[in-house]
C-alpha cells in the first residue's frame, strides 16, 4: 500500500491511501480536478516533454487551463495564473536549447527566492511547468485522448474555439410585501 499526502486547495493535509503504483496517477488526477496538489513545485518549474503540452493533464499537479477574456491561454494553479509563452530554441556558442513553452507568471513579494527566476532587465518570474524536448509519456496526457493528438503545436488563435460569452447578470428578485417567517 502506497501513501500520498495532498495540500487541499484551503491548506489542509489529507494522507490517502493507494492499493499500487500502476493507480497513483489516477488518485493524482481525482484529487487534482479539486484543486488539491502534492508536492511543492520545484525550481525552474516541473519539466515534461514538449510532444506533450497539447494535451497535458494538469490535475496531475492539481492545476487546470484557463482562457482569459483576452483569448490567452493560461493556467491556474493554487489561486495563481500562468501564461503560457512559446520559447525559441537557442543556439550559441554558450549554449544550445531546443523550443520550448513556458508556463509562468511574474514574482510576487511574498515567493520565495529560490523560485524567483531573472530575466533580461529587473524583472522576476517564476515558472509553474516547462515542456521542452524529450520523449512523449502517454501517462501525461488526458486519458482517453484530447484534440489534435499527435500534433505537436497547440491550435492557432483561428483554429481555437472563442471563449464562451459570459451570462447576463440576472435582474434583482422584485421586493416582496410579505413578512418574512421568522
Amino acid at each position: 500500500m502506497l501513501h500520498i499526502e495532498f495540500l487541499t486547495d484551503l491548506g489542509a493535509k489529507v494522507t490517502v491511501d493507494v492499493d499500487s503504483a500502476d493507480k497513483l496517477l489516477d488518485v493524482q488526477r481525482q484529487y487534482g480536478r479539486l484543486g488539491w496538489t502534492s508536492g511543492q513545485v520545484p525550481v525552474g518549474g516541473y519539466q515534461f516533454p514538449l510532444d506533450n503540452e497539447h494535451d497535458f493533464d494538469w490535475t496531475l499537479i492539481g492545476a487546470r487551463k484557463w482562457t482569459n477574456p483576452e483569448g490567452e491561454e493560461m493556467v491556474i494553479h493554487k489561486g495563481h495564473a500562468y501564461r503560457r509563452r512559446e520559447l525559441e530554441a537557442v543556439d550559441s556558442r554558450k549554449m544550445k536549447l531546443p523550443a520550448a513553452v513556458k508556463y509562468s507568471r511574474g514574482a510576487k513579494s511574498t515567493d520565495p527566492d529560490h523560485l524567483r527566476e531573472k530575466s533580461d532587465g529587473e524583472f522576476e518570474y517564476v515558472t509553474l511547468a516547462i515542456f521542452r524536448g524529450g520523449k512523449r509519456q502517454e501517462r501525461y496526457a488526458i486519458p482517453g485522448g484530447a484534440q489534435g493528438q499527435g500534433s505537436r503545436s497547440a491550435p492557432s488563435a483561428a483554429q481555437r474555439p472563442a471563449p464562451a460569452p459570459r451570462p447576463a447578470p440576472r435582474p434583482a428578485a422584485a421586493p416582496q410585501d410579505e413578512e418574512a417567517p421568522f
